[in-house]
């Protein structure tokens, strides 16, 4: 049974909920100091790219990011953190937001995005293995690595590099 889920972008009374939803899904503070970092980046950070998933009383369960990267000097997107809190894990709610994230990125004629993420995951929105692009970074180029082209752009090729790094 999946679950419809509603899909808005973060509102700044969002902001507190959306750091203790992190740790609440990875255990850890690393994520909301990685999340608190891009949101201080102001080359990183771009408005109306942070889409949260909530229940029917709007409160947020779910998120997904997208700042901003490069691949040599092409502006890319980067997506991540996406986080959900782990009772409504394996119901939709983070794959809802993901895909409310990458179709405003599509509107807004980004041309690609990366993730850092599972590569059991993120295929189902259509990432594929970084290098397949040629795209490349200097610490890792495992499966784990992916892009995905947004729209009819091509996916650049050259090296990642990320204005904040966790």
């Amino acid at each position: 049974m999946s679950n419809i889920w509603n899909t808005r972008v973060e509102t700044p009374s969002d902001i507190e909920p959306l750091r203790d939803l992190t740790r609440d899904a990875f255990g850890r503070q690393y994520e909301v100091d990685f999340l608190d970092a891009l949101r201080a980046e102001p080359v990183a950070w771009i408005p109306g790219l942070s889409f949260v998933a909530t229940t029917s009383d709007d409160t947020p369960i779910a998120y997904a990011l997208l700042t901003r990267c490069h691949v040599d000097d092409v502006p890319v997107l980067s997506l991540g953190p996406v986080a959900v809190l782990p009772a409504y894990q394996r119901q939709g709610a983070g794959g809802a937001a993901v895909r409310a994230a990458l179709a405003t990125a599509r509107d807004r004629e980004e041309p690609a995005a990366v993730v850092l993420g599972h590569a059991e995951y993120y295929p189902r929105f259509g990432f594929r293995q970084a290098t397949e692009f040629g795209i490349h970074h200097p610490q890792y180029d495992g499966p784990n690595l992916m892009a995905l082209a947004l729209g009819n752009h091509a996916v650049p090729a050259g090296t990642l590099t990320y204005p904040v790094t966790g």
